[in-house]
């Protein structure tokens, strides 16, 4: 079985309007946000041996904030990540090496809400249950959905994943009261 893990970047800042958009850092809430995800990452025991980032600074910021990973993961920064739509990042997920036990994706907004419902598939959406229920209605910045993956990378298709959790920022300890989705990729 494999893992798959699809963390969207933390909150970024929008004080430069003459930055170009692949170049906005994270805000210090994001920086927070994405230490706490780490944090939890940690405790659950999910450790990628792959990541995939964007190569936007947000992404990268995102990872650098989530700290040390247990092992050393083969990171692989990608402008063909950076705003690509859902079709676009599962087809990057199919040229995983088949090695790969755990792969993190760490993306943006819509293109990764999107690829997680289509990995989750419309009986698992259907099915009532928290996880999906909450996944439907947003993917906020510093968002992981993990999912279990039986197949190999490259025959990942839409329903090939069974999600296992979703979780925000504003379920971690210590979270800041209205901590919310960012509506910018």
């Amino acid at each position: 079985m494999r893992q798959l893990l699809l963390l969207r970047h933390a909150k970024s800042s929008w004080d430069d309007p003459r930055l170009p958009d692949h170049a906005r850092p994270l805000n210090a809430r994001g920086r927070r946000a994405a230490g706490a995800m780490g944090e939890a990452m940690r405790e659950l025991g999910l450790a990628p041996d792959v990541v995939l980032v964007s190569s936007a600074r947000r992404t990268l910021q995102t990872l650098e904030a989530l700290g040390p990973f247990e092992d050393q993961p083969l990171v692989e920064p990608m402008d063909a990540l950076y705003l690509a739509p859902w079709s676009a990042l599962l087809e990057t997920l199919k040229g995983v090496r088949e090695t790969a036990r755990s792969v993190l994706l760490l993306g943006h907004n819509p293109g990764l809400h999107e690829l997680a419902l289509a990995l989750a598939g419309p009986a698992a959406m259907a099915s009532g249950g928290l996880a999906p229920r909450r996944l439907a209605e947003a993917y906020p910045t510093a968002a992981l959905a993990e999912f279990s993956v039986a197949l190999p990378w490259r025959l990942l298709e839409p329903a090939g994943g069974r999600l296992l959790r979703f979780m925000t920022p504003a379920d971690l300890p210590g979270a800041e009261p209205g901590e919310a989705a960012e509506p910018h990729a």
